[in-house]
Formats: structure tokens, sequence, C-alpha cells
């Protein structure tokens, strides 16, 4: 395999994959391609990219060689392709970080990594200052705040439906307060990226997560602080919701596909 040729397999082929390849197919960097995509039920038929293979399970994984595998799937989709991948001899990027709200599974993945000489890469989703944030982890945290304010459309099908009336709202209602872990696993699409914040700061127990429906709201927002022996941080965005999917933001794609140009470019920024 060339320094040219570099092979990325996709795990899940919904809104957020989908336009990840969109993407990467206008952009054509040299030598990433996309060279499979895992999805759950491979007889049904689908528009891949060119030259993909369709992939109904991890065990197939290795005979397409990947240097990346990046997870689009669902939290049900972390543990076996990332096993799979690290296995495989490939890096594993999840996108569906709400199952690290298992304690025992970012850990298992990590010795993996370690023993194949590979790495798990998070990409910062739809998240601002992630990685100001994890420098300023390195001298000391005194607390992390990280608050997801979206329209209430976008918290429909889950527990914020019995919270709190989302059809009635005339007001933003912060309906849940807690640790990340618990946000990332009772609202896994909503609240996924808690874990990135949790993750690059003070971990999923000390770091507080608040949820809000706000009728007002257009765009799903994001806001974390945190204070600390470096000062105090601020990050705060407000990102255009996937056409496709409303629980997901444009960020979280174009995150992702950063994270593979830069996997497989030579600059990392």
């Amino acid at each position: 395999m060339s320094v040219s040729d570099f092979p990325v397999v996709l795990v899940g082929w919904g809104a957020i994959a989908q336009r990840i390849a969109a993407l990467l197919a206008e952009r054509a960097p040299p030598g990433l391609r996309i060279a499979g995509v895992a999805v759950r039920d491979p007889a049904r038929p689908r528009d891949l990219p060119p030259g993909a293979t369709l992939l109904g399970g991890p065990e197939a994984l290795a005979d397409l060689r990947p240097r990346l595998v990046v997870e689009a799937a669902g939290r049900a989709a972390v543990a076996p392709w990332g096993r799979a991948a690290l296995t495989a001899g490939a890096d594993f990027a999840p996108a569906s970080t709400a199952a690290f709200a298992d304690p025992a599974l970012l850990p298992d993945l990590m010795a993996r990594a370690a023993a194949a000489g590979r790495q798990v890469v998070l990409a910062h989703g739809a998240l601002a200052g992630i990685d100001a944030l994890a420098a300023a982890g390195r001298l000391g945290l005194t607390a992390v705040r990280h608050e997801i304010v979206k329209p209430p459309a976008a918290w429909a099908g889950t527990d914020a439906e019995v919270l709190c009336d989302l059809a009635g709202l005339a007001a933003p209602v912060t309906f849940w307060e807690g640790p990340a872990d618990q946000a990332a696993a009772r609202f896994p699409q909503n609240a996924n990226v808690a874990m990135i914040s949790a993750l690059a700061g003070l971990g999923p127990a000390r770091t507080t997560v608040a949820l809000t429906a706000d009728p007002a709201a257009a765009r799903n927002a994001h806001r974390v602080t945190a204070t600390g022996d470096f000062g105090t941080l601020t990050a705060a965005v407000e990102n255009r919701p996937l056409a496709a999917n409303p629980k997901s933001s444009e960020l979280t794609a174009l995150s992702l596909l950063r994270l593979i140009e830069m996997r497989a470019g030579p600059l990392v920024l």
C-alpha cells in the first residue's frame, strides 16, 4: 500500500456518513478513497460511492486493508467495529461517543489500540474549543459545564417528551441536568457530544450537562464553559441541523471530514 493510497471505511450509511461521502467527492483529496461502507442490511439496494465495497459485518473488514475506520452508525456499532478496526491494523474514529458512557469500553479499545500500534481518534463533533479544553486540562480543571440547546423538534422521540411538554413550550425549558455519562446514556443521539467535552476535560462523572428545549431556537447550540489553573474558557457554537436528521448538526459531519483529511494529508491543524 503506497503512502498516496488511503482507504477509509465508513460504518453506517445514514445522514452523517452520506454527507461525509458527498463532501469527499466534491473535494477529492489525492489518494483518499472510501473503500467500504458497512450497513445493517446489506441486501437492501444503496447508492454507494464508486468502488466502495458493501459490508454486512466486521468480519470482512480486514480484506479491505483500511487505514481508517469511521463509525457513524450508532453506539451499538462502536464496540464490534472498533475492535475489528484495530485488529485489522486501522485507526478507529467513532462518532457515537455516547457508547463511552459504558466505562469499560474506551479503556478496552485503548488497550487494543496500544497492542496494535494504532489509535482511537475522536473528532470534536458539533463543538468548538475542544482543543483548548483538552490543553487546559493538562494543568488542572476546576469545573466544566456543557449546555445543549435545541429546538423542540430535535428532542422528539427522546425522554424529553416525558420531562416537558415539547409541543406546548412558549419559552426555553431546561428539562434535564446531570453528569455527562448519564446524559449520553439517556439521550444518545442528542447528547452524544457531551462525552467529547467530558473526555477532553474533567471526565464523564464530573462534567455537568444541561439540556434545553427552546421554541425560538432555529439551530442546535452548544456552550462549554471551563475554569481551572489555566484561567477561564467559554466556547459557543450554533450549528445548522443536518437536513436529513435534525438531531445531528452539520458540524458533526464536517468535523469527521476534517479528521479524515488530516489523517490522510501532510498537515495536521
